[in-house]
């Protein structure tokens, strides 16, 4: 009969003798933060680049030091269209690069007279373009070239465009403004 006053010795404890050994936390979230800067450059050389707007080209769309990002694998899988707003190096300075939208592409007939654009014969409906944003300047017909577009500033007055430099060869032609997130009141999609 055991004695009710003596202790008994504590149960025995299973460890871990064998099996892989655990990394210190530090260890992973170094491998986490590692793995995660990899995806992170990988989007943004390859699909994603953050871009900050410079200048007022491309208002009341697009302001002064707004944050977005451009799509630069887009054009691999389908083609630059009316409408688009891209993202070029400057024909005439390949260090600079400037953000325009697509009015013409290759063999379309571009006309402008007191402000109103045509494409091919066709006036163009331009809702992005507020009136006190419009340019009353005309800029004689001219057919946009192949493998060239033809791209204007939203904000005609204070836009150098393919009025001023001519067609933009696609070969120029880098990414597709998609989204903006900077500030946080504009955030969203581009049209």
């Amino acid at each position: 009969m055991p004695d009710v006053g003596t202790p008994q010795p504590p149960a025995p404890v299973a460890t871990k003798e064998s099996g892989p050994r655990q990394l210190p936390v530090v260890a992973v979230w170094a491998r986490d933060l590692l793995v995660s800067l990899a995806i992170s450059a990988f989007i943004i050389i390859f699909l994603y680049q953050p871009v900050k707007v410079e200048g007022t080209s491309m208002m009341p769309g697009l302001e002064d030091q707004e944050r977005i990002f451009v799509n630069k694998f887009v054009y691999r899988w389908e083609p630059i269209q009316h409408g688009d707003i891209v993202v070029f190096r400057y024909p005439r300075d390949t260090s600079k690069s400037y953000i325009k939208r697509v009015i013409g592409v290759a063999g379309d007939r571009i006309r402008i007279e007191n402000g109103q654009v045509y494409v091919n014969g066709e006036a163009l409906d331009e809702d992005y373009v507020p009136s006190d944003y419009a340019d009353a300047r005309s800029y004689g017909e001219v057919v946009v070239p192949a493998n060239s577009f033809f791209v204007l500033g939203d904000h005609r007055t204070m836009s150098n465009d393919s009025r001023d430099f001519g067609a933009v060869n696609e070969r120029f032609i880098y990414g597709k403004a998609v989204f903006g997130y900077w500030p946080v009141e504009k955030v969203g999609r581009l049209r």
